[in-house]
């Protein structure tokens, strides 16, 4: 039974911890699909890809306000989607080539197949191809593996051929329909892009609004102007999903009754569940939580001492850039075990790529308000700066909250262009402890920019 000093499950960010600095340690990595994780395969990178085309194929639509006729002549699918595939696939192939056969991993073993614990410290790895099944243990584990798509309990639903997140991006043919069962971000962002595309897009959500998670006031906004763009229902109960002839129908129960939604694809985008149980985490004394992420405390260590786990295996956040920022610290603590350090969860901001663009960081009103914090509201429209005026944007805006008494930013909400970029000196600001009133007048603001936005926002703010 091997046995190593590092034992590393899942090639996400995991896999960015092997550095020459563990040249000397014994080490493996453990990956049953591709190398890269979600973020590169089948989540934020190929996604944005496919929403910037959609932006571009959306022009025409808004562009006769501004005196300026263009048309759609087409969108040629397999192109957009071989652009993008045909620059990450090859990444993640590199990526298991450079492990495999690289000189600088001399000291890395990979094991090509799906771990499950059987014991305290012991992965029993299985493989799809026939081979049998291997037992490796290690002085030291890392969980980074990940995600999947959760899959709701329908009637039906199994025999429609329905796609989820990981697969409806690598259609053959581009729909003349798609039905979107969920209302988060994944569904906000593939609505917009096959809309954009010319898509007969249906929304079904079982909730009264869509990404509800958000703030109240970006929430309604959003909700709002998705109901002009795509078929939205909401409060709608799936009772039963079915194959048809043409592609699929949902049975749905609504405020006014039964109906039926159909179309050619389904995109079932109902949230995603960590892949804890896949690995029977808890046969080595690792413990979960309520939605079945990995627990762990402030150095990224579960309970089991020397076993650690990072992304969204373990966080509720289920980011990226949470995941980089966790395997910085996970990579850390494993060299420096004597003198660890913390991971930093205070200010993790998230962003929405579909149109109008969302973008969060901090406190929202509900929160604020169910934690009893004391706190003040501003409200700056896109419509009220100059280059909102260029944009000709009459729906867009940022919020913000604060401490009244020291102008400490407790979060801020922006639903609008560019607003994962503009959102970005709130984050900065809220790291380091800049106040509202400091932030305004201690810097200058480009003219006529639009984070003239935030900067109105903040003079906005009614502080003691």
């Amino acid at each position: 039974m091997p046995h190593y000093d590092l034992v590393i499950v899942g090639t996400g960010s995991g896999n960015s911890i092997l550095d020459p600095r563990f040249a000397d340690w014994n080490t493996a990595i453990v990956e049953k699909g591709t190398f890269g994780g979600t973020c590169l395969n089948v989540g934020c990178i190929p996604t944005k890809m496919f929403v910037h085309a959609a932006n571009v194929a959306a022009t025409p639509a808004t562009s006769s306000k501004f005196g300026v006729d263009e048309e759609l002549t087409g969108v040629r699918w397999r192109d957009v989607r071989d652009r993008i595939f045909g620059r990450i696939d090859p990444i993640a192939a590199g990526g298991r080539e450079y492990r495999v056969q690289h000189e600088d991993n001399k000291n890395v073993t990979v094991y090509e197949g799906e771990g499950r614990f059987t014991g305290h410290k012991e992965l029993r790895v299985s493989y799809s191809d026939g081979r049998p099944a291997e037992t490796i243990t290690a002085d030291k584990f890392v969980l980074a593996a990940g995600g999947r798509p959760v899959i709701p309990d329908i009637p039906g639903l199994a025999e429609t051929g329905y796609h989820t997140s990981d697969t409806v991006m690598r259609l053959d043919e581009l729909p003349s329909s798609i039905v979107i069962l969920g209302g988060g971000y994944i569904a906000a962002e593939f609505a917009h892009v096959f809309a954009s595309f010319g898509v007969d897009v249906t929304v079904v959500n079982r909730s009264g609004a869509l990404l509800r998670s958000e703030d109240d006031d970006v929430s309604a906004r959003f909700t709002e102007l998705a109901a002009q763009r795509f078929d939205v229902r909401l409060d709608r109960k799936t009772v039963r999903a079915r194959k048809t002839a043409s592609g699929v129908a949902l049975d749905l129960e609504g405020p006014e009754g039964a109906e039926t939604v159909e179309a050619d694809v389904l995109l079932v985008a109902t949230g995603r569940t960590p892949n804890s149980d896949l690995l029977d985490v808890a046969a080595t004394g690792v413990t979960t939580g309520e939605r079945g992420h990995v627990v762990v405390d402030e150095y990224q260590q579960t309970v089991v001492d020397g076993i650690y786990a990072l992304g969204d295996i373990s966080s509720v956040f289920e980011l990226k850039h949470v995941a980089n920022h966790e395997q910085r610290v996970v990579q850390h603590n494993l060299l420096h075990p004597d003198e660890r350090i913390e991971a930093d969860h205070r200010f993790v901001p998230h962003a929405v790529f579909t149109s109008p663009q969302v973008a969060s960081v901090g406190l929202t009103e509900r929160e604020a308000r169910e934690r009893g914090v004391s706190y003040v509201t501003s409200h700056q429209d896109y419509a009220g700066i100059a280059y909102g005026w260029a944009m000709e944007d009459t729906t867009g805006f940022a919020k913000l909250l604060a401490d009244p008494a020291t102008g400490q930013l407790l979060g801020a909400h922006i639903i609008g262009p560019q607003a994962s970029s503009v959102i970005q000196p709130l984050i900065q600001a809220m790291s380091f402890g800049l106040d509202a009133k400091s932030m305004a007048r201690g810097q200058y603001w480009i003219h006529p920019a639009m984070p003239e936005l935030v900067e109105n926002a903040l003079l906005n703010l009614p502080l003691d």
